[in-house]
This record gives structure tokens, sequence and C-alpha cells, in this order.
């Protein structure tokens, strides 16, 4: 049934080579696998899985959302009634027994060279006080472990759940883990590749303004309508009454943690500084103690793709920075929240405006850290091993910010600068004195022995003068960001 798959399921699905690759793998498997997949709320996790399977499964089911136990056992009854021939007179008390008839509809695929089992949004089935857990170890470690032909794959958005419940299980479930997914947002290639399909000719600088609010996110980018810019699309989304994301804030969040307030003081506080900020300032901004619980809420937003942490050059967990690394939730708090930017045309007017160019600044220095191999490739310099951090420090009495700093192991290290401008970008008089403050700061604070270069990451490139002759080593445009 399933061979045909193997060599056509990729049709209909952007991008995700390597996630096909593994499913591919999976397939011709000779043994059980249990596969997990997560990732961001609205990545694309359920419409990977449905459409790779053209929406054939021995069994699938989908998780009520903020539903106790007896509503999510009724939900697994009447779902299983739907897709088997069996007949049972009474309801499931308990999960132990929703999984034994899962069996029992199971058993009667005996003969099936693949028997693929689905479960969506998994951490919603563990309600408060229910044995799903217990029911679902007995039925991997009593029934499916025990055959060669068993695919079950379970999906969630709470990645902090599938982690620490699944792939880290200390009980039943430990090590039984075979396959894991983390799918992660769409790169600029696939974002283009995705707009591309639905027929939009934006160009590569409107694509770059759409993902600095968008990210990669396909349910997002699936919104965009193909006859509108750039601009006028983040208007209809964003800022009109009826747009469609204009209140996915409250739904993001929300959905994913149960004590989610936590969680939006951390990323509010963090939208508050576009370096990043260390541990110690979360604590001060966000009001959250410091201990076991802003770990957990750390780990957690970072596993879930919000925010991402850039270890120092001295490799101290103390200078650790966190950045918000959601370019949605970045957007919402400097541009949404509070709501000065309302109605009719108010993203139109705020074009050029100073908030406009600084949020773009920033959001662009995101989408370079975010695309480090695109630039390592374009620098020739793939193979070598780097460190890739977010670096500011103080030194003899001067501030200095970098914001990509790529540390190589064959003793260079690139120091990037990421500009984004309608034109080729000019570095003048003042700007070349700002960098080579910026370069011996650096190199004094650091006490580096290693040759420095200095790389401009722009969107059209560097006009040709006597400072960018004197000062630029290295140049990676737009158009680099956007290769696979």
């Amino acid at each position: 049934m399933y061979f045909w798959l193997i060599m056509a399921t990729d049709k209909g699905i952007i991008g995700r080579k390597k996630e096909i690759t593994t499913l591919n793998r999976i397939l011709r498997s000779k043994k059980s696998e249990f596969l997990t997949v997560y990732g961001r709320r609205r990545v694309g996790k359920t419409f990977l899985i449905r459409e790779y399977f053209k929406y054939r499964f021995d069994f699938q089911i989908s998780a009520l959302a903020n539903a106790n136990t007896q509503q999510q056992l009724f939900n697994f009854d009447t779902t299983l009634s739907e897709q088997s021939n069996l007949v049972f007179e009474d309801e499931s008390k308990n999960w132990l027994i929703a999984f034994q008839r899962l069996i029992r509809h199971l058993n009667q695929k005996r003969n099936k060279k693949k028997i693929v089992i689905f479960f969506d949004e998994l951490p919603w089935f563990d309600t408060q006080a229910s044995d799903f857990m217990m029911g679902l170890e007995h039925f991997w470690n009593s029934w499916a472990s025990n055959r060669k032909n068993v695919l079950l794959i379970v999906c969630g958005s709470a990645a902090s759940w599938m982690v620490n419940n699944l792939i880290n299980n200390s009980g039943g479930l430990h090590n039984r883990i075979t396959q894991k997914i983390k799918l992660e947002a769409f790169t600029l290639n696939e974002t283009e590749a995705m707009l591309v399909s639905k027929n939009c000719v934006l160009d590569r600088y409107q694509i770059l303004q759409l993902y600095m609010a968008l990210g990669g996110i396909p349910y997002y980018l699936e919104a965009v309508q193909p006859h509108l810019s750039a601009t006028q699309n983040m208007q209809e989304l964003l800022f009109d009454k009826a747009g469609l994301l204009k209140n996915e804030f409250f739904n993001l969040y929300r959905s994913l943690f149960r004590r989610y307030d936590i969680y939006e003081k951390v990323v509010e506080a963090l939208s508050t500084k576009n370096k990043g900020l260390q541990r110690n300032q979360i604590i001060k901004l966000s009001g959250i103690s410091s201990g076991g619980t802003l770990t957990k809420v750390l780990s957690d937003l970072e596993e879930s793709g919000f925010i991402h942490s850039y270890t120092s050059l001295d490799s101290k967990q103390k200078n650790t920075l966190y950045r918000l690394s959601d370019y949605y939730t970045a957007f919402y708090f400097r541009f949404i929240k509070k709501g000065h930017y309302k109605g009719k045309n108010s993203w139109t007017n705020l074009i050029d405006n100073p908030a406009h160019r600084a949020w773009q600044g920033f959001a662009f220095e995101q989408i370079c850290l975010d695309h480090v191999w695109q630039i390592k490739q374009a620098l020739g310099i793939s193979g070598i091993q780097s460190n890739n951090v977010v670096w500011q420090a103080k030194s003899g009495g001067k501030a200095a910010q970098i914001d990509l700093l790529i540390n190589r192991r064959d003793q260079v290290i690139n120091v990037g600068e990421c500009k984004f401008s309608l034109d080729t970008f000019t570095i003048d008089k003042a700007y070349a004195e700002k960098l080579r403050s910026k370069i011996s700061t650096f190199k004094i604070a650091t006490q580096t022995k290693k040759s420095i270069f200095l790389t401009m990451i722009t969107t059209y490139g560097v006009e040709k003068n006597k400072y960018a002759n004197l000062l630029v080593q290295n140049e990676v445009m737009m158009d680099e960001l956007f290769k696979n």
C-alpha cells in the first residue's frame, strides 16, 4: 500500500526535504517505529503528516483543546467507531480500556505491510489526573513494539511537553521513541517557494519585509494575498479590524502553556531589548524570581522556537544572551499591543517612520542570525566549524554591540554588520569611525589573537568608496540568504 507513497509524497509539500527523507526511511523500516513530531504552533506539523500519507491512516485522531478526561474519551470512542467496524456497547471508562479497543481494531489489519496510527495534539489528551500516559505506555510496550509493522506518529505543539514526557521520559516510555522530527519555521528559500506556489510576484526585498513580521510560519504565509504588496498584506493581516493575525498573540501562548502569563511576561521583557537580555536582566524586567521556574520557562520557550540563547565567547552560563526570535511576537509588542496603529492605512502610513526603520534593522539582524548557514555558504566557509554568537560588552568606557560573530576554528572571526536598506548601503566617514571603534573595543574586551574580518550583510550590497575599501573584507547580499 505504501510503496508508491515513498516516491510521491513530496508533491504538494513545500520544502521539508530532510523531514521527507526521515519519513521515507521510517516507512522502509523492518521494525515498529514510534515517531514524535513537534514544533511551534502553526508551523505545519499536521499538514506535513497528512499530506505525506495522503490522509490515509489505519487510525487517526486529534485531541480536543481545553477538554476534560471524560470529553477526551468520548472523542476517542466516537472517532474509533467511525473508523472501525467493531461495536462497543458502553463508553471507555479510562484510557487503558480505550487503548485496548484500539488494539482490537488494529488487529483486524494483521496482514498489512505497514499499520500507520496518527495522534494529533497529543499533549491535550494528557488531562489532569488521567491515566492517558499509562494507556499509551501499555499500548506501545505490550502491543505495538512486539510487532514489526507498526508506525505510531504523535504530534504536538506543546514542544516542552513532547520533550519532557516523551523524548526524555524516565518511566515506561524511557528510550521508546525511535524517531523524532522537530519542525522548524520555513527558511527564506522555503518561504519564497511557498509564495511562488501561490502565484505571488513579490520581489525578494518585499519577501524580506513579510518575513520580518510573519517569520517562516506556513499558516501565516498561506494567508498572504498574491495581488497585494508586502505592505498591503501586513495592513490587512495585522491591523485591519478583521485581520486574521490581529489577535493571534492571545491564542499563541495560551494554547501551549498552562501558566501562559509567566511565558508572556518573559517574551514581553525580551521584546524591550533588541539585542537580547541576560538572565538577571530578564528577572528584573519580568518580575519573575530566579530559580527552577524561570529555567523551565526559558527552556520551554526556546524548545518551542520563540526565543534563542546565544552563548558568550567565554562560554560562561551567566553571560548567555537570550533573544526574542519569534518574528510575530516581536512585531506584536512593537506595533500591535499598544494599539497606536489602528484602522485603514495605519501601517501604510507608518512607512519610513523612525520606529519602522528601527524595527526593520532589528528584524533583519534576526533574519541573518537565522540564516547563518547561508551566510557561511556565501563566504565559502560552510565546512569550517564555528560558534555563532551575538556580542555586547564595555571596554575602556566604550560600549559595543556586534550583530553577528562567526567565531571560526581556523583562527578567524567574522564580525557581521547587518544593514537593511532600499539601495546599496554607503559607509561614510562617521559610520567608518563607528566600525573602527566597535572592532577596537571588541579586540580589547576579548583579547583575541584571531584575525578580524569585517563582513557586511546587506540587501543590495555596499557602495565602493575609500571607507568600504579600507574596512570591509567580505560582503553578503540579500540573494545569498535565499539559497537552500
